[in-house]
């Protein structure tokens, strides 16, 4: 029996799993003719891009629920070493350390955020880098909605003006009311640029500020942290800010486990992989989502984003069944690309092109952003075979809809 095993179970990790199941579906294999194993350290795929929001009451959807019916083991693990050469994974396991061996690998382990050698940052700072992290500032923000009031309580400052950062400071207010925190509240987004979204674009730039001023977002750009304290910040102006919530959403990297193979990676730590989702040099090892670079388009490279990763995951995993089955492949070609921004309770920015270009803002933006994250990136949930195959098909989507007049 030949074995598949797919390293993380994100959108990248999950649809290269279907995706690998629906092809060897097709082939008229059976999991006695090739096993498909997810390892991941979660029970559950996250709908990551959903961590800043308010309800997290369906971000974490059970992989048996989603793998099960379509015969992918999985289990949990948390990956110690990757070993190309040999095909062998080092693990660590409920029942201690293990070794996995493979014919073919996918390696889906994602991105995760940056956290600088900030004094205080590791003790006192948060972030929604993850579903543990998310409930954590969940809980914390609770927590300080039922305590009496204190010099910070009502004041957060999140670290990071750029796509993630932006969306947790505007979904704040609401978060802060929802936690029972009334009155004067503060939030405060912190960036070295000298912009907000300085990565975002000059087309999309006035829309987001002139959001954030609606919704009382203060910023202090030009500046970085020098340290945190449970008291509050201190920002390299010398200005130190009393709060009891420092968000943490600067920056993104590739998994460190990416360092484990050899051959090129770009800035983020992303290894190179070609059309067909395969790592340059390295037989039977395939790559897709934020741990992987793709020029799709001929021109762009991916970017660390659902759209990109979940597109990946699904040529990633038609590619790994037919390389093992010596089929052709497919390449994946990516002809379009948007940027739908949350801006709580003003609305969205919905952007299309390279050049983000702005299409829709507000609440016409608002209803695409909501039809992307609670319907479109969601894989099926009613444990149809079917269902879940007639969805990882390696196919592109269309752009997602657009609800109003287009902004002029």
């Amino acid at each position: 029996m030949a074995r598949i095993v797919v390293l993380g179970a994100g959108f990248a990790g999950l649809w290269a799993a279907i995706g690998a199941a629906r092809k060897r579906d097709e082939i008229g294999a059976s999991d006695r003719d090739i096993e498909i194993r997810v390892i991941d350290r979660n029970p559950y795929h996250n709908i990551r891009v959903r961590n800043y929001e308010t309800d997290l009451s369906e971000v974490a959807l059970p992989l048996v629920q989603l793998l099960d019916p379509i015969g992918v083991t999985h289990g949990l693990g948390e990956i110690e070493s990757i070993d190309p050469a040999h095909r062998k994974i080092s693990l660590v396991a409920s029942g201690g350390e293990e070794t996995l061996s493979y014919d073919r690998l996918v390696l889906a382990l994602g991105s995760e955020v940056m956290r600088p050698a900030i004094p205080g940052l590791a003790v006192h700072g948060f972030d929604v880098d993850t579903y543990t992290a998310a409930l954590r500032l969940e809980d914390h923000l609770v927590a300080l909605g039922r305590s009496a009031p204190s010099p910070g309580r009502s004041t957060v400052v999140v670290v990071g003006a750029g796509f993630t950062g932006i969306e947790v400071a505007a979904e704040m207010p609401d978060r802060l009311a929802r936690a029972g925190i009334t009155g004067s509240r503060r939030i405060i987004l912190v960036d070295p640029n000298p912009t907000v979204g300085a990565t975002i674009g000059a087309h999309a730039r006035p829309v987001i500020e002139s959001a954030l001023s609606s919704l009382d977002v203060e910023t202090r750009l030009g500046v970085r942290i020098a340290s945190v304290e449970a008291a509050g910040v201190h920002l390299s102006s010398g200005e130190f800010i009393p709060t009891q919530t420092v968000i943490w959403c600067a920056g993104m990297r590739a998994s460190r486990l990416a360092e484990n193979f050899p051959g090129a990676r770009d800035r983020l730590g992303r290894l190179l992989v070609d059309p067909f989702m395969r790592v340059a040099d390295l037989p039977g090892v395939f790559a897709a989502g934020d741990v992987a670079s793709s020029v799709v388009d001929g021109l762009h490279p991916t970017v660390m984003s659902c759209q990109f990763a979940r597109p990946m995951g699904r040529f990633a995993g038609h590619n790994v069944v037919a390389d093992l089955a010596g089929e052709p492949m497919l390449p994946l070609r990516i002809d379009w690309y948007v940027t739908v921004l949350d801006l709580g309770d003003w609305g969205a920015l919905y952007t299309e092109g390279w050049d983000r270009e702005v299409k829709t803002t507000g609440q016409a933006a608002k209803a695409t952003k909501q039809t992307i994250n609670r319907k479109r990136i969601y894989p099926p949930l009613n444990g149809s075979k079917d269902d879940l195959f007639a969805a990882a098909a390696p196919t592109v989507q269309a752009p997602p809809p657009t609800y109003g007049a287009p902004r002029r």
